[in-house]
């Protein structure tokens, strides 16, 4: 089952960078969104594929015609959230009401209900039950917010098995679609989004689909646009936001050509979910 996600965000939608986290620093930088999310359609409509794609509501508040687009297409509309803030910086009451303002803004849009969500930089971490709640609260059935590996922020290491499994906590039971893994010399890696794509060989990647019967993909417009601006970050931030850009659209086109790609909603039918894991999901 490989799962092909975006996540619709602009270029300097980028976390824990100072010049870039509030919507007063958006406003000075010139969006490359719609260009880059026409190439991602115009791929995955080519190669015959279905995907969710997570969108930030701050997105479709400026840029409706392009959450308008993506429904019309037939593709799963799913949140990002609006303010595009990491789950555990926020209260409760935060992250409702940016969910709320989310889900209210895309179902405007499209006129569908909201089903499913992923959290900005994957940042439901241990404690993180009260999330997953308030997510229940408002309809979300599926999510896709746990990365079950060490992460500069988020990041879940002891999630246990990265495949579809059920969150249990004191509302209810969520469906979790988490970023998969693969093995290398007996070492877990992830391959199959963002940097790691990016600067990884096409080769190993290919490999690694193969021996995998859960493959989760999160890409970003921004992923595949060599002639973004460089934003002034730490070093270790610069090789994680720009390494591989000028290669990855290739990589990214050869990938869907020679796999077959589905989106959650899909993926969620054809999951036996009295048989997954389940993860007590813990408040503290």
């Amino acid at each position: 089952m490989n799962i092909l996600t975006f996540d619709i965000e602009d270029w300097y939608h980028l976390l824990d960078i100072d010049c870039a986290v509030t919507e007063a620093d958006w406003c000075h930088f010139k969006p490359r969104i719609h260009a880059n999310v026409e190439r991602l359609l115009e791929l995955t409509v080519r190669h015959g594929h279905t995907a969710t794609f997570f969108c930030l509501g701050w997105v479709a508040e400026q840029y409706p015609e392009i959450i308008r687009t993506i429904d019309e297409l037939g593709f799963e509309v799913a949140s990002h959230s609006h303010m595009h803030q990491l789950v555990y910086q926020q209260t409760p009451l935060q992250f409702r009401e940016d969910l709320k303002r989310s889900i209210h803004t895309l179902e405007d849009i499209t006129g569908k209900k909201i089903k499913t969500y992923r959290a900005p930089g994957f940042s439901f971490v241990k404690g993180n039950a009260w999330a997953v709640e308030i997510l229940l609260e408002h309809g979300i059935e599926r999510d896709s917010s746990i990365f079950p590996a060490e992460r500069g922020h988020g990041g879940y290491e002891d999630f246990g098995s990265a495949q579809p499994s059920l969150l249990n906590c004191p509302a209810g039971k969520m469906k979790e679609f988490p970023i998969s893994l693969g093995q290398v010399l007996g070492k877990n890696i992830v391959f199959s989004g963002g940097g790691y794509f990016r600067l990884m060989p096409f080769w190993m990647i290919r490999r690694l689909t193969s021996r995998s019967d859960y493959v989760m993909t999160y890409f970003h417009p921004r992923d595949f646009d060599a002639d973004q601006p460089v934003l002034d970050l730490p070093l270790h931030r610069r090789f994680k936001s720009y390494v591989g850009l000028s290669g990855a659209y290739k990589k990214l086109d050869q990938w869907l050509s020679q796999q077959k790609f589905i989106d959650i909603e899909t993926a969620d039918k054809l999951v036996n979910w009295d048989m997954v894991p389940m993860v007590e999901m813990q408040s503290y």
